[in-house]
């Protein structure tokens, strides 16, 4: 039996404790920066205190998942019993699968990636780290979901599509084209509201970030 530790105490990061229950394996603390939240041991920084357990984050925000993943700690994939997760599929360290969801063949999921309740990811995609497939979304065969890119609940990506990362498509929004700019794409077809950036600009400016 493992014991975990989950970083966060929302709403979501008790779903993926029920899911570590379900496995059979042990919720050992929650770690939260909100240390008024019933049932947290202690703030994220406590985190060495249980450097013997492992780790999952339990934050909905890509961000904050990112950075949480630097930390040095070993890190627990939760995937719930109900799920139907192909043999042949590369799932990531960290990554959370919900309740009834399916992965099928040829997939790979990436680290920190958050498939959600009833999600449907099909053959062949490869869906990088920090993704939060929604709950109920479905995605095509051979699709590529770019880093941090958050697929809204009941979404729809057609096959063969390329979306880069840090995009929003909306609930129910449905994609039929790739997605080249960052930025929100909500409506059937799903178009952009509001502007946006090429990947590789916002490549760019991340990297900027990273040698200021």
């Amino acid at each position: 039996m493992k014991r975990v530790v989950i970083l966060g105490a929302s709403g979501h990061a008790h779903v993926i404790a029920d899911i570590i229950i379900a496995c059979g394996d042990k919720v050992e603390a929650f770690l939260d920066d909100n240390t008024s939240i019933e049932g947290v041991s202690g703030s994220i920084s406590e985190y060495k205190q249980y450097i013997e357990c492992e780790f999952v984050i339990g934050i909905g925000n890509a961000e904050i998942r990112k950075k949480l993943s630097t930390l040095p700690v070993k890190w627990y994939t939760a995937i719930h019993p109900s799920a139907v997760v192909s043999p042949k599929v590369t799932i990531g360290e960290g990554t959370v699968v919900m309740p009834n969801a399916v992965i099928n063949s040829g997939a790979i999921i990436g680290r920190h990636t958050i498939i959600n309740t009833a999600a449907v990811v099909e053959h062949d995609n490869v869906i990088d780290d920090y993704v939060h497939v929604s709950v109920g979304a479905k995605i095509g065969g051979t699709v590529h979901v770019g880093e941090s890119t958050w697929v809204g609940i009941g979404a729809t990506i057609n096959n063969n599509i390329n979306i880069c990362g840090g995009c929003i498509i909306g609930a129910g929004a449905v994609v039929v084209k790739d997605v080249e700019m960052i930025g929100t794409y909500i409506g059937v077809p799903a178009k952009m509201c509001g502007g946006g950036y090429s990947s590789t600009i916002i490549e760019a400016l991340y990297c900027a970030t990273l040698v200021a």
